[in-house]
């Protein structure tokens, strides 16, 4: 009975004073551009406690109570000549024993940012980590997680792919040509169903442990950076996951968008400019929810604001990130998304941000940019697009119609539009995702067709984006998704081959390899397809040539999307060809000797450096 009486006593002694189940964010540094922070502190009745900070330089500005007994924001103005260190947190109550809380202000350190900025000069390899490859069987399933699923024969179940797989192959993207990597999101995906893709986060400060958790996130990005290759981070402004903290025990109720019944967004760009939208479309596309088991945030909201735009702060300052890839962009408050620009961009004015706009119609698309043409009121800071217009255009280019409105045309009509972008080369071109059909089955499995998009994806302006496997032929249809999302071959110990090594994939396959390759390092050597000028000349029969340029280079790529061969006559391209005379093909290493009628093989993309 004492033994009893004593734990009891124990419980109650312990549960009085350990109030503080959370203090987000994390830690936070001295030196920041803003010196204001607001804390939030988690924890049961924390509301009734008063805080007390006696700490040089750094300022209590407010407490706050909000709905939810649970919760207390603490905003906190940290002076220029606050010192790093241990900030120690005083949690008051009547009649009770302070409660100490430390917490970590930390010094900045420069040399995390040194590679920030995503530019057209990259060339970005996506990877989903569920299914690139296992470096760690020992976090595939963590005891107390909500998906304890391990199942690669589902597309609905885990896999067990981790960041240390992705570190183990690093020497392979390497030599593919890759300086930067988006991986899909990597936080914490307590979710207890398809917990794999990690869009539907259920923490904000940490990655998923069947990741390998914050550390091995760190190490991953150090050891690209040893390398030269950067790292965007997938963010999803616009929803959490149902099982993150702040929604199953929500601040204040207006945290989330909440309606007599569930209400999914319909999915309806056309409400931001439309001038005849009715309202309650409109309040549809932007509150409804994305799906049952992911939220629509309140981003009107103060706290809600705070709490996402500081933890992408975090997120940067803390591992280094290079730049952010902005899921579901166009679901979002685009006030809201002006503010959070505003925000990263006075703490990291080198730091680059690109945004999903899976819209239909190029002014649809520039609508949502930084300074766009066409007047849409709000300067939503968005650098750059997911260039869906460029992705529909290149695949009527190599599958459409020929004849006066050939396919060709229309990849000529999507960049002569480029004048509604402040800066067309900030968008990110593509042949597929982790959302597409790959391109090898979207192509019939064509190999010519294949090497043509290749070529362009790699010669194009913008900043070019692989998705992990399409340079091993790696094939599928997005109905459903998970087809399109099947595991890396070679990325488990017991895979029958190993697709990572020459050794391991087909003569077809290293051919594959190999051109995406020898592209994707010539343009990582050479400004001219980086940065260069483009002039493009309008497609004549199927035949569309650009030119790539600079003060030291010329390239010229033609595209012929018909089934037979040319010899094309290359006067009209003069004005492109200048006073070179010569030529070499990129790929080939094979010399033009006369410029004036060149063999274009059918179906092909070739690319020529003049000489």
């Amino acid at each position: 009975m004492r033994i009893v009486i004593a734990i009891i006593f124990i419980f109650i002694h312990l549960a009085s004073f350990a109030q503080v189940n959370r203090i987000e964010p994390l830690n936070w540094w001295v030196g920041m551009n803003n010196p204001n922070v607001q804390l939030l502190i988690y924890g049961n009745n924390i509301s009734k406690k008063t805080v007390r900070i006696d700490y040089p330089g750094v300022e209590l500005i407010k407490q706050q109570q909000v709905e939810n007994p649970n919760y207390l924001f603490l905003d906190l103005k940290i002076h220029p000549d606050a010192k790093a260190g241990k900030v120690s947190l005083v949690f008051q109550e009547k009649g009770k024993k302070d409660y100490v809380k430390a917490y970590e202000l930390k010094a900045r350190d420069a040399a995390k940012r040194a590679l920030q900025g995503v530019d057209a000069s990259d060339f970005v390899y996506l990877i989903m980590p569920d299914r690139f490859a296992n470096g760690d069987p020992s976090n595939d399933r963590i005891k107390g997680m909500a998906d304890q699923s391990l199942n690669r024969d589902s597309m609905y179940h885990r896999h067990g792919g981790d960041l240390q797989g992705i570190i183990n192959n690093l020497d392979y993207l390497e030599e593919l040509g890759v300086t930067a990597l988006w991986l899909n999101p990597v936080l914490t995906n307590d979710q207890p169903l398809t917990s794999y893709h990690g869009y539907a986060n259920t923490e904000s400060y940490y990655v998923d442990p069947r990741f390998g958790g914050n550390e091995a996130y760190r190490k991953l990005i150090e050891e690209c950076h040893k390398r030269g290759i950067k790292m965007i981070q997938d963010l999803v402004h616009n929803h959490f996951g149902t099982e993150h903290f702040t929604v199953k025990d929500m601040p204040m109720k207006d945290w989330v968008h909440q309606w007599d019944s569930f209400t999914k967004t319909n999915y309806r760009e056309q409400v931001h400019m439309d001038p005849y939208a009715a309202k309650a479309d409109k309040d549809i596309m932007l509150n409804g929810w994305f799906d049952r088991h992911m939220p629509d945030m309140n981003q009107h909201n103060p706290y809600v604001k705070n709490y996402i735009t500081q933890s992408h702060i975090w997120w940067v300052e803390e591992m280094g990130i290079d730049g952010f890839r902005l899921d579901t962009y166009a679901y979002n408050d685009l006030g809201f998304m002006a503010e959070w620009g505003k925000a990263i961009d006075a703490e990291y004015p080198k730091m680059t941000y690109f945004g999903e706009t899976w819209v239909h119609g190029i002014p649809n698309q520039a609508y949502f940019t930084k300074a766009d043409k066409i007047s849409q009121g709000i300067d939503t800071k968005l650098q750059g697009v997911t260039d869906f217009q460029a992705y529909w255009a290149i695949n009527e280019a190599l599958n459409g119609n020929f004849g006066w409105m050939d396919g060709v045309v229309r990849l000529y009509n999507t960049f002569a539009s480029d004048f509604m972008y402040e800066d067309p080369y900030r968008n990110v071109v593509f042949l597929d995702n982790h959302d597409l059909s790959r391109f090898l089955s979207v192509v019939g499995e064509d190999f010519n067709k294949y090497k043509s998009g290749i070529a362009w994806l790699l010669t194009t302006r913008g900043i070019p984006q692989l998705y992990y496997g399409t340079e091993i032929l790696m094939k599928n249809f997005a109905s459903p998704d998970g087809l399109v999302r099947e595991d890396f071959p070679g990325g488990w110990k017991n895979d029958k081959a190993n697709k990572f090594t020459a050794a391991g994939r087909t003569e077809k396959e290293n051919e594959a390899f190999n051109y995406v390759k020898t592209l994707a390092n010539y343009r990582k050597n050479n400004p001219v397809l980086q940065d260069g000028k483009m002039l493009q000349f309008i497609p004549e029969d199927g035949i569309y040539v650009y030119f790539r340029y600079n003060d030291d280079k010329r390239v010229m790529v033609i595209m012929n999307s018909k089934q037979e061969s040319v010899k094309l006559q290359t006067k009209r391209y003069q004005e492109g060809i200048g006073q070179y005379t010569q030529a070499t093909n990129v790929v080939t290493g094979a010399n033009i000797e006369n410029l004036d009628e060149l063999d274009i093989p059918a179906v092909s993309t070739q690319v020529f450096e003049l000489k």
